[in-house]
């Protein structure tokens, strides 16, 4: 499964949204990427509330909706900031509603963002900026607050916890 996964995630005529919806975890959990604009910097993903989805109480597990939240943040900055290694350094999740319908996750990386963690780049070498996105029930209405902390560091940054996005190995 792993070399399968390899090997379909390099195809370079699978977009970014298929790859994600492909990925397994996500596979099982019957993610539909809705958007994905700018390389990243929009991102809707539909969670569907299923009978694997659903607790005891009729609505959304958290865990499922922390596992989609953790690295959407991280994959946007690798996109956006290629040649950094980027993971998730932080994810705190609020639950203000009961997920009781299929749950829309939308994030965005404002312009104002990507200037901020630009120059801190740049300045720094390093950045780690706090994003905050949302789960979203069919109404309109936020049900989940998301806030992620991302680490952008240097190439072989030596307490990286994952590989660059690009694939290339850490030296």
């Amino acid at each position: 499964m792993q070399r399968l996964m390899g090997w379909l995630l390099t195809r370079r005529w699978l977009t970014d949204a298929r790859k994600l919806e492909w990925y397994p975890p996500f596979w099982l959990m019957h993610i539909r990427v809705l958007e994905m604009t700018n390389d990243w910097r929009i991102v809707r993903i539909r969670l569907p509330l299923n009978s694997i989805s659903r607790n005891p109480g009729g609505v959304m597990f958290g865990g499922f909706q922390a596992s989609l939240a953790d690295p959407i943040a991280a994959l946007a900055c690798a996109r956006v900031f290629p040649g950094f290694s980027v993971w998730t350094r932080g994810l705190h999740i609020e639950f203000e509603r009961g997920g009781s319908t299929d749950l829309e996750l939308r994030f965005e990386m404002t312009p104002s963002q990507e200037r901020d963690i630009s120059a801190q780049l740049a300045a720094k070498g390093r950045a780690t900026p706090i994003f905050e996105y949302g789960y979203y029930l069919a109404d309109g209405t936020r049900c989940t607050r998301i806030r992620n902390t991302v680490a952008i560091r240097p190439r072989g940054y030596d307490r990286a916890t994952t590989p660059p996005a690009s694939g290339d190995s850490v030296e």
